[in-house]
């Protein structure tokens, strides 16, 4: 019966600690993405307009 008792006062805890560095989120692969589809819109739309250019 005792060590039952001890057994049952073993129990694990688990701590939720903030982080120390901060978080950082890097978003320039969007920005790059969201720029490369401007510009193939903007060629997609030159080449439409001038189709003698190239």
């Amino acid at each position: 019966m005792l060590g039952l008792l001890a057994l049952g006062a073993c129990q694990p805890t688990v701590r939720v600690e903030p982080p120390k560095e901060p978080i950082t989120i890097n978003l320039n692969i969007k920005l790059d993405a969201n720029v490369r589809v401007q510009l193939e819109k903007q060629a997609e739309e030159d080449i439409k307009a001038n189709p003698d250019i190239f």
